[in-house]
C-alpha cells in the first residue's frame, strides 16, 4: 500500500519537507564567496552534485537568492569545501540568516585559507576544496542553479592513499529530512557490470523464487 501526496494539493513548503526527506542523503557544497564589498560568505548547500566531467564542472542550488548567489554573480568564483562530519556544528552554524556585512568565517570561528586560482579563502578545516570559476546559472523555478568550472582541487594528504582520497578519512556529513544530519555508515564495494559478464538470471538471491 502507498499514501499518494500531489505538489498541485500540497503548500510548496509542505512538498519541499517530503522531497528533502526522500531525495538523501544529500552531501553538502560548504560554499565560500566574496562579496563586492570584500565580506568573505560562507554557507552550506545540500542541493550539489558533479554536472560534468570535461570540462570538470560541479553544481549547486541557490534556493532563493541568497549571499553566496549574489556573491558569485559579483565576482565569477567561489569556493566549494567538503563539510566534515566532525566540523557539523560549524557548517550549521553558517546558515544562520547573517546580514551581508557579517562573515561566517568569523562568527563560526572557521579559519581562512587562501585560495590559489581564486581570490575567494578556502576552509583550512575542511580536507577538500575545490576552487571554481563561474560557467553559467540556470533559473529553476523560485531556485537558481550555479555552475561553477573547477579550475583547481586541494586535498589534505591526511585523506589521501596515493592520489586517491579515502572515503572513511573524508568523513563528509550529509543532510537528511527535517533538521537531521547523516555522517558515513557502512561502506561496501561493487563494481559495475560489463555486459560480456552479465549473468543469465539475474535476480537478488534472497528474493522470493531466487
Amino acid at each position: 500500500m502507498r499514501k499518494d501526496f500531489s505538489p498541485a494539493e500540497l503548500p510548496s513548503a509542505e512538498f519541499y519537507r517530503l522531497l528533502t526527506a526522500v531525495v538523501v542523503p544529500r552531501p553538502i557544497a560548504w560554499v565560500s564567496s566574496t562579496s563586492a564589498e570584500g565580506v568573505d560568505n560562507l554557507a552550506p548547500h545540500s542541493f550539489f552534485t558533479v554536472a560534468s566531467v570535461t570540462p570538470p564542472i560541479i553544481q549547486f542550488t541557490s534556493v532563493g537568492r541568497k549571499d553566496s548567489l549574489r556573491n558569485i554573480s559579483a565576482r565569477g568564483e567561489f569556493v566549494i569545501n567538503l563539510a566534515p562530519a566532525e566540523f557539523m556544528a560549524e557548517v550549521n552554524a553558517t546558515g544562520t540568516n547573517f546580514p551581508p556585512d557579517v562573515s561566517e568565517f568569523d562568527a563560526a570561528g572557521v579559519t581562512r585559507e587562501p585560495g590559489l586560482t581564486v581570490s575567494v579563502p578556502r576552509v583550512a578545516e575542511s580536507p577538500v576544496a575545490l576552487e571554481c570559476r563561474l560557467h553559467s546559472t540556470l533559473e529553476m523555478g523560485d531556485c537558481v542553479l550555479v555552475f561553477g568550472e573547477v579550475t583547481h582541487a586541494a586535498i589534505s594528504t591526511a585523506v589521501l592513499e596515493g592520489s586517491h582520497p579515502r572515503i572513511d578519512l573524508l568523513g563528509p556529513l550529509a543532510r537528511l529530512g527535517r533538521d537531521e544530519w547523516g555522517h558515513l555508515g557502512t561502506v561496501q564495494e561493487l563494481g559495475r557490470i560489463r555486459k560480456a559478464e552479465w549473468p543469465g538470471d539475474f535476480r537478488r538471491r534472497d528474493a522470493p523464487g531466487g
